[in-house]
């Protein structure tokens, strides 16, 4: 064999080029990972939401009687003083009469007029008889006097006078009444909403309760509104909070007096504002995914200055973002780094080209980096998402990025 190797050096090339490629190929190569460094920066864990602006008193002006209210001249934006009269309500129209109602309308003048003729032969009879009772106690006041009547007899024709005097203007009253019907019959032809009487209609004023601007006009165009039905939303953009809704197992974190930043408003620095009020009543809000969730509104006020946020007005968008733990110097790695070991967190340091397990002590987290409390020192390079081929002891190399 020796001999037939070397009459023929090319096979023993092809061996030996076979023999060393196994080799190569079953060579246990080195897994490829992310390396980080453990760093000593400011860390900062908070509650991210999404939230709005909301102007602090707002006032929805309701319509205040039954009526018509005109076209609103004001538009979102509009300035207002306290007091202004801000629209009119009118009476309401009445009713278009048909056939039928107005006819039964005339029949009914037609009987008002005949009340009113026989109220009045009742007046003319009853003064006629007044008449006579006077002529007749006339009469009998010089025969009483010369005592040739009786005083039972004068006292009787005195109250015959008095009698038929009452009954006279109880006769009086009645054609007034008669006439009063008249009147009120005549109205309901004269005054139906098919005929246009001339006379200018009473309004009822609607003030502004405050100095401030439109913030919605509910009602536009001229038309008839119920007592309480919204007319207009009216306050003070330059008073403004912030609602934001969190999961209720976020609020409970979240104390009145919090520090909070607002970013994503539009301007160029972040916000600075105090939550004031954390509501005790949650509510059920179904999310994107169509989950439904428990939130709790958390109000909150700013406390940078007024010419940072006077851009913003009601309803505008802000991300806000409660400090729950804030600290300028700590150890920290990308919570990525972190897997469960043995009822603990542990991590994979990179020493001598081979991945070292180390278990850890963590701290505060804020879903991308995590405190270390133990276990690993500044510098140390820590293996960022390791996958199931990582183990102890096992070479590694670092992946370069671009």
């Amino acid at each position: 064999m020796p001999a037939l190797l070397k009459k023929h050096p090319l096979i023993s090339f092809i061996a030996a080029l076979i023999t060393g490629l196994l080799m190569w190929g079953f060579w246990p190569q080195p897994i490829m990972v992310e390396g980080i460094e453990a760093r000593y920066s400011p860390m900062t864990v908070s509650i991210e939401e999404e939230g709005q602006t909301r102007v602090i008193d707002r006032y929805v002006i309701a319509a205040s009687v039954d009526g018509v209210a005109c076209r609103q001249q004001l538009k979102v934006g509009d300035t207002v003083k306290r007091g202004q009269v801000l629209l009119g309500i009118a009476p309401l129209q009445s009713q278009i009469l048909d056939p039928r109602s107005r006819a039964q309308a005339q029949a009914q003048i037609a009987a008002a007029k005949s009340a009113l003729h026989a109220a009045e032969e009742q007046a003319n009879a009853a003064s006629a008889s007044a008449q006579l009772a006077n002529k007749e106690l006339i009469r009998l006041q010089p025969l009483m006097e010369k005592a040739l009547i009786s005083r039972e007899a004068f006292y009787k024709a005195r109250t015959e006078v008095q009698t038929a005097t009452a009954n006279k203007r109880s006769a009086d009253f009645s054609v007034e009444v008669a006439k009063y019907e008249l009147e009120a019959a005549r109205t309901a032809l004269q005054y139906s909403a098919a005929v246009d009487s001339g006379v200018p209609a009473e309004r009822v004023p609607v003030r502004s309760p405050i100095d401030g601007k439109i913030l919605k006009v509910v009602r536009e165009c001229e038309g008839p509104v119920r007592t309480g039905a919204p007319l207009l939303e009216v306050g003070d953009p330059s008073a403004l909070e912030i609602e934001v809704d969190v999961l209720s197992a976020d609020a409970v974190k979240i104390k009145p007096g919090m520090k909070v930043l607002f970013d994503r408003w539009g301007g160029e620095k972040p916000l600075e504002g105090l939550v004031r009020i954390v509501e005790p009543v949650g509510f059920t809000k179904v999310s994107a995914l169509g989950v439904e969730e428990q939130r709790v509104l958390i109000i909150s006020d700013f406390v940078s200055k007024a010419e940072l946020w006077r851009r913003l007005g009601d309803g505008y968008r802000v991300e806000a973002n409660f400090i729950i733990w804030q600290q300028e110097n700590v150890l920290q790695i990308p919570a990525s780094s972190l897997f469960r070991d043995n009822g603990g967190w542990a991590v994979f340091i990179i020493e001598n080209d081979l991945a070292v397990r180390r278990e850890v002590k963590v701290g505060q987290r804020n879903g991308l980096v995590a405190q270390i409390l133990e276990g690993i020192n500044d510098g140390d390079l820590v293996i960022n998402h390791p996958s199931d081929e990582v183990d102890d002891a096992k070479r590694v190399e670092l992946r370069l990025f671009d």
